[in-house]
């Protein structure tokens, strides 16, 4: 059965790092693009970064760029998302989800959370003093 699990959530401090890991199970992640997105309370999710395995290319929302970082390690099947220099704002539950449609860049999907085929459950993450 296809799963994701997201993991690494948690509560930190303004300024402070996390890393989000994403385990992917039932299907070999070299089929699919794994991109990572989040809601916050009240709002709509959105995209945070995705990577596409059709250009290569990654993509980072405007206002995490420069400090989250998307990565891939295919032999553990696992994607990951490090964040650095948390603010409150980033403050959501994190989802991985995964696309079949490897043929779209990663801006492509990363803004049409439509196109993912499988979702996590989330992580929730709380950047709080």
């Amino acid at each position: 059965q296809l799963q994701l699990v997201e993991s690494g959530g948690g509560l930190v401090q303004p300024g402070g790092s996390l890393r989000l890991s994403c385990a992917a199970s039932g299907f070999s992640s070299d089929n699919y693009d794994i991109g990572w997105f989040r809601q916050a309370p009240g709002k709509v999710r959105e995209g945070v970064s995705c990577i596409s395995r059709a250009d290569g290319s990654t993509y980072y929302r405007g206002s995490v760029k420069g400090r989250f970082t998307i990565s891939r390690d295919d032999a553990k099947n696992t994607v990951y998302l490090q964040m650095n220099s948390l603010k409150p704002e980033d403050t959501a539950t994190y989802y991985c989800a995964a696309t079949r449609k490897t043929y779209y860049s990663a801006g492509y999907y990363c803004e049409r959370d439509y196109v993912m085929d499988y979702w996590g459950k989330g992580a929730l993450v709380t950047v709080s003093s």
